[in-house]
């Protein structure tokens, strides 16, 4: 009898039952519902953002950029760190990105601000081999799509474990024009460069907002959130959303789910 053919009631049984199994196993990955596997069934193509989701929002990773965000705005103009930070928020709130604010206002070369503020210690990261074994079993493509630096993310997933192959691109801030996400000529410039069917896609973000457009465009969406028990280093207006109608699931785990959708598996029968 093939899966196909199982009769609802067993199926509800198995599953139980392998559920129970799974949480006598360590690192078991968890047993999504049929829905979302079913969700993420046809996916050829697989999109990640990457601070806060590719490593976690707890990391001390975000944080150090964030403050040399604030240096560079207090350098530029002449201001306190106290100020600096006032409008840097400001402008964050406003544009999307600090850096559409400082473009749209002072006309300040993107390149010194990026390489600037991505100049941190990324010691604290430590590899995921979980997570990289998991973006690997994914059929399909894999790309990044960040608010950030290329030289950034490529710095970032390195130090996670990824092998320089593990992302077949990376669409970052300048391959958007310097528009940033959430704005849906981002997404659309990304779908066109890179040849994107976004009905046969996925989109991972920490961020909400960042979800309704790929949404729109037919992507299948999860949010990626901390687990309540470590720290949570985003901004409180950040972390709202988690129930918005355009998010498809969510997940404190992203490895786990990645490899509880089973996909691997699946496809080979």
């Amino acid at each position: 009898m093939t899966e196909e053919h199982v009769d609802p009631a067993v199926r509800e049984v198995l599953d139980g039952a392998e559920a129970a199994e799974r949480a006598l196993v360590p690192g078991a990955p968890p047993r999504l519902s049929p829905e979302v596997r079913e969700r993420f069934a046809a996916v050829d193509t697989w999109v990640f953002d990457l601070d806060n989701t590719l490593y976690p929002a707890g990391s001390p990773v975000w944080p150090m950029i964030d403050e040399r965000i604030t240096r560079w705005l207090a350098d530029l103009m002449g201001i306190d760190g106290l100020t600096a930070r006032g409008l840097q928020k400001y402008y964050y709130r406003r544009y999307g990105t600090t850096l559409k604010g400082l473009i749209e206002d002072h006309a300040i070369p993107p390149e010194a601000f990026l390489s600037f503020v991505h100049d941190i210690d990324r010691s604290s990261l430590a590899p995921n081999p979980a997570l990289v074994e998991a973006v690997a079993a994914l059929p399909g493509r894999k790309l990044i799509l960040t608010n950030g630096s290329k030289d950034h993310a490529l710095r970032t997933t390195e130090r996670l474990g990824f092998a320089a192959n593990g992302f077949e691109a990376v669409f970052d801030i300048v391959s958007a024009d310097l528009v940033p996400k959430p704005e849906a000529a981002t997404y659309d410039r990304f779908f066109a460069l890179h040849g994107v069917d976004p009905r046969r896609a996925a989109m991972f973000e920490d961020l909400s907002k960042n979800l309704r457009v790929p949404h729109a465009r037919g992507m299948a969406t999860v949010l990626v959130v901390p687990p309540t028990t470590t720290e949570d280093n985003r901004e409180p207006w950040e972390r709202l959303g988690a129930d918005e109608p355009y998010i498809d699931a969510a997940t404190d785990d992203l490895a786990g789910f990645l490899a509880g959708l089973e996909l691997g598996m699946a496809r080979r029968r």
